[in-house]
């Protein structure tokens, strides 16, 4: 096997069984799975396909990441972001068709991940994630209208219709899911200012559920639950079904890259515990929280397949599992794999009181999460920086809620480079200079430009035209010593000019090509529309000395072909 693909798997490095950072990753693993429980439920309805597949998910796909991906501290498992993904896939094809999905989506991640594409995610612009952070925030609130009403509402629809028609159609049940929902908010809110140590999320959902079994309230249950985890089996495939799910696959796989390395390198750049927590700190050439996003995806690829394979959902990286498995003094992929082994007690020994949790109640926790996955302060930095950069997360935060999740990527892609590259376009500038030392006779039949910047598609017309409609000399001087950037674009527009001028009577000499860009302007032809090979300097004296000379030669050839003048 080459070093490439072994570096993909997993190795001795990735635990570390001192009994301190055991202790610490198990107490982790703990705090995390508690959090992790409701929302593993959460976002399996969410997603309509119910709560089994997101325990299920929560269980499989955190193991299989955990062991195989690129993070030591990764948390992976269902998502909210995954959720809004799912629900139109499920209205469409219906819920059997998810596990297929996941392990297509699996497959195509898995790829990804072999042929290196995991530092891809580092061209996404900043403004691009937070709009598409504030317009998955926005479903996934949106999305928890109908049960906070207590209405049943059907998978798939805009969420901003669904839960206006859900609000009009409230029955005579609605207080009860509003207070059911105020009450899971409250707790949430609250709890953690007096006791921060306490799980707020679940002590929520117990109390409510509760109070809700011993008033007989009026509330729909999440129902019954499997009481044990489902053999591995491979879904029925339909060549039909198949190709019509492809897209959507390829939409989900985008999104569970995407969403995995960015919490991967949120996690990477957190701080360290707070100080007095069990944590191991790592070693200076070891850090805990370095991560390899190719191995990252090559785990949530193989984490999909396997959560596919038990009929679950596809997984991903979770950002706030991540986070707080992180603050609680994760040190090693134990502590993931410690909360997919709690959840999976869950199932086997805790199913029956899970089934009486009130749907309310899970639209609370949803409701809370989205609002805390949003973080004002970043929002409010990006709108007050720049005008191109609000556009680009308000482009993308409404593309994202009205239109699709991926497609808000792309185009929040585009926007942000169109920006960039009329910043660039303008940053490059070409300007006449004055030829330096003391003045010549026939100096002002030399024209010096000078360019700075990048000579690429978005500026080399204008670049171009600029010189030819303001150069009236015998011979002009093209300064590249100070071009960062050339294209073929931009090199082609270069041997456009020096052909345009060289047809009308004008010399052309280049001076300053940096060795980067010599191999491109002589393919491109640059070189070739020069009068004479000899025309290409490395210094801008013994360039203006030709110059200089040309100049006389030609004034003299002048007065000699009309000695009246």
């Amino acid at each position: 096997m080459s070093a490439s693909l072994r570096g993909l798997l997993p190795g001795r490095a990735d635990l570390d069984l001192r009994p301190r950072t055991v202790r610490a990753d198990l107490v982790a693993g703990v705090t995390v799975g508690i959090v992790a429980l409701p929302l593993a439920l959460a976002f399996g309805v969410s997603a309509g396909v119910g709560p089994a597949p997101g325990l299920v998910t929560a269980v499989v796909a955190g193991v299989v990441a955990a062991v195989f991906g690129g993070s030591r501290v990764q948390v992976s498992g269902p998502t909210g972001a995954m959720a809004v993904v799912l629900a139109p896939i499920v209205a469409t094809h219906g819920p059997t068709a998810v596990p297929l999905v996941a392990i297509l989506a699996g497959v195509i991640v898995l790829l990804a991940g072999v042929t290196r594409l995991g530092r891809v995610v580092t061209f996404i612009p900043w403004p691009v994630v937070e709009g598409f952070t504030l317009g998955i925030a926005t479903i996934i609130f949106l999305q928890q209208v109908p049960a906070a009403v207590g209405v049943h509402a059907s998978v798939g629809g805009n969420p901003l219709v669904v839960a206006i028609d859900a609000v009009t159609h409230a029955g005579p049940t609605v207080w009860w899911a509003l207070g059911t929902v105020a009450v899971v908010a409250a707790i949430m809110l609250v709890l953690p200012r007096f006791a921060p140590g306490l799980p707020a999320s679940l002590v929520a959902v117990v109390v409510v559920t509760t109070v809700a079994q011993l008033t007989q309230a009026p509330l729909a249950r999440i129902g019954a639950l499997p009481d044990s985890l489902p053999l591995p089996v491979l879904p029925t495939v339909d060549l039909g079904l198949l190709r019509s799910l492809v897209g959507p696959a390829v939409a989900v796989a985008a999104l569970a890259a995407i969403e995995s390395l960015l919490s991967a390198r949120v996690a990477a750049a957190m701080p360290d515990p707070t100080p007095g927590r069990t944590a191991a700190p790592p070693s200076a050439d070891d850090d805990a929280r370095r991560y390899d996003p190719d191995r990252e995806l090559v785990g949530q690829g193989l984490a999909s397949i396997a959560s596919g394979a038990f009929g679950g959902m596809p997984a991903t990286g979770a950002i706030a599992r991540t986070a707080v498995n992180v603050r609680a003094g994760a040190q090693t992929r134990l502590a993931a794999i410690t909360h997919s082994v709690m959840i999976l007690g869950v199932i086997y020994l805790a199913t029956g009181a899970v089934s009486a949790i009130p749907l309310a109640a899970l639209a609370g926790v949803l409701m809370v999460t989205a609002t805390r996955m949003v973080s004002v302060a970043a929002v409010k930095v990006v709108l007050t920086s720049t005008r191109s950069d609000a556009l680009v997360l308000v482009v993308t935060a409404v593309i994202t809620i009205a239109v699709d999740l991926i497609e808000a990527v792309q185009i929040g892609l585009l926007v942000a480079a169109f920006f960039a590259l009329r910043a660039v376009s303008r940053a490059t500038s070409v300007r006449r200079e004055p030829l330096p030392g003391p003045a010549h006779p026939g100096d002002e039949h030399i024209a010096l430009y000078r360019l700075d910047g990048a000579m690429f598609f978005g500026a080399a017309d204008r670049i171009g035209a600029q010189i030819r409609s303001s150069t009236d000399a015998l011979v002009v001087v093209l300064r590249l010593s100070q071009l960062r950037l050339v294209d073929a674009t931009g090199a082609h527009a270069l041997a456009e000019l020096v052909a345009a001028l060289e047809r009308a009577g004008v010399t052309v000499l280049v001076k300053g090509v940096q060795p980067q860009h010599l191999q491109l302007l002589t393919r491109v032809g640059v070189l070739d529309e020069l009068r004479h090979e000899n025309h290409l300097f490395d210094d801008l004296e013994p360039a203006l000395e030709h110059a200089r000379s040309h100049v006389a030669r030609s004034m003299a050839e002048q007065l000699a072909n009309n000695p009246a003048a």
